[in-house]
């Protein structure tokens, strides 16, 4: 006989009781220990909806307002200082004022900024980008992994002279592109939606659109939705589907980038036609870059008859094109880049062997120094929308781990950048573990349901 509905309720009740009492009380001990930040919030919601002008920059009851920063330490105005194990979602991949990107700053700023006119600068990180990385045959500059994303469709739409594109169910390639839900921000370009890893459904849907499909856009390995790596036969069935209907296959490659010294595309040797890319590259400074094939991009050559225009004030301003082109040339250099790479994965094992022992639903997925925590009883391999009982799980993890120093992604993500020490990620892991066997109880009742 099957359960009745108040039997259920009360189960329901019974199982996060202890949940809810944890999560008030981290609540109630984050906003005593930050009331200079409570303040600051209060303050800011007078002219910034919420106080803020990032919408993933805000977590309940209120975010710490940070003041400094240097390395991979951060500190809050209320003098709490934190292990930066957020690296600005992958775009503080040189942590925070790095001497060399610092220095060239300053020396490119006695030079003057927006010029008006092309400087040495910019074809100079060009060309390093295109040694860096092999799908880029050429490339443009953008300020924006966002509007990096809107160029590369709208060009492949123009190239393809096809409508329709094809993404990823849950993924995010920027503030107009998201796709987790329905946001009616997004730019109302035809869309249609496939699961991630999913070969079959992947191959069905693009013989299905058939001539109207202009492009794929995919992260090789899914960022904002929870850092789950693509399958190699989901991602070479795309490549080989888009290339038999004549439609483009974008790799965003905003975040993995930093994967190896080639990006994924180069580490998993698949060659998409476009590549978007933005966060580190710019150094700590905006930026955003598109780039893929010769005879897509060239059609932006302003000396050749029926030119796409390309338009923006600051696509190659002095700074960003500096740090960037130091940061890339000088401190994430091909050796670093493989390196880092394999530091991270050895992170990410440590780590996850620590969290098997612990026995609790929870898993940690990612590649290289990208990761990303679910409290679910199996492993995640597409993006999912969690549960109103994992948000709450997150959120008290979350305020415990920032109550011992700790800062990453309420979500879960977490990402290394170059000064995170062996003895931080030490110190990390034990604060995790630490808090998670102390919520062992809550974490375990509440996931029953």
């Amino acid at each position: 006989m099957s359960k009745t509905a108040t039997s259920v309720d009360s189960e329901t009740n019974n199982s996060t009781y202890r949940l809810n009492h944890a999560l008030e009380a981290a609540q109630k001990q984050y906003t005593s220990k930050n009331p200079n930040s409570r303040n600051a919030f209060e303050t800011a919601k007078n002219s910034l909806p919420g106080a803020n002008t990032r919408s993933v920059l805000f977590y309940s009851p209120f975010p710490v307002t940070l003041k400094r920063a240097r390395g991979a330490l951060i500190e809050d105005i209320d003098g709490h200082a934190y292990q930066d194990f957020l690296g600005e979602y992958t775009a503080g991949l040189y942590g925070h004022s790095h001497p060399k990107i610092m220095a060239a700053i300053s020396d490119a700023l006695k030079k003057g900024l927006t010029l008006g006119g092309p400087t040495s600068s910019e074809a100079q990180y060009a060309s390093l980008i295109c040694k860096r990385f092999p799908a880029i045959e050429r490339m443009r500059f953008c300020n924006s992994g966002t509007e990096a994303n809107i160029l590369a469709l709208s060009s492949a739409r123009a190239f393809t002279n096809r409508t329709d594109i094809l993404v990823i169910d849950g993924s995010y390639h920027g503030g107009v592109l998201s796709f987790a839900g329905e946001s009616p921000l997004n730019i109302p370009y035809p869309t249609h939606r496939i699961q991630f890893n999913d070969s079959e459904q992947a191959a069905k849907r693009i013989r299905a659109i058939g001539s109207k499909l202009a492009a794929v856009i995919i992260e090789p390995m899914i960022g904002a939705g929870g850092c789950i790596p693509g399958e190699s036969e989901f991602l070479m069935t795309i490549r080989e589907e888009t290339s038999k209907t004549g439609a483009l296959l974008i790799f965003d490659e905003v975040m993995t980038s930093r994967h190896g010294a080639t990006g994924l595309h180069g580490m998993l040797d698949i060659r998409p036609d476009i590549v978007t890319l933005g966060k580190y590259l710019g150094g700590g400074l905006s930026f955003g870059a598109f780039g893929g094939r010769a005879d897509i991009v060239d059609r932006f050559d302003p000396t050749k008859t029926n030119a796409w225009s390309h338009a923006g004030t600051f696509n190659n301003n002095i700074l960003s094109m500096t740090a960037g082109f130091t940061g890339l040339n000088e401190v994430f250099t091909t050796k670093i880049a493989d390196s880092f790479f394999i530091q991270g994965e050895q992170f990410r094992e440590r780590l996850k062997s620590r969290l098997n022992r612990l026995g609790l639903p929870i898993h940690l997925t990612g590649m290289g120094s990208m990761m990303a925590l679910h409290f679910s009883s199996t492993v995640p391999t597409f993006p999912y929308a969690p549960t109103p009982i994992q948000h709450k799980i997150y959120e008290l993890i979350h305020l415990e781990m920032m109550h011992l120093g700790q800062f990453y992604a309420r979500r879960g993500m977490i990402n290394l950048s170059l000064p995170v020490t062996v003895d931080m990620c030490e110190e990390f892991c034990t604060a995790l573990i630490k808090t998670l066997e102390r919520f062992r109880s809550e974490i375990t009742e509440a996931l029953k349901i």
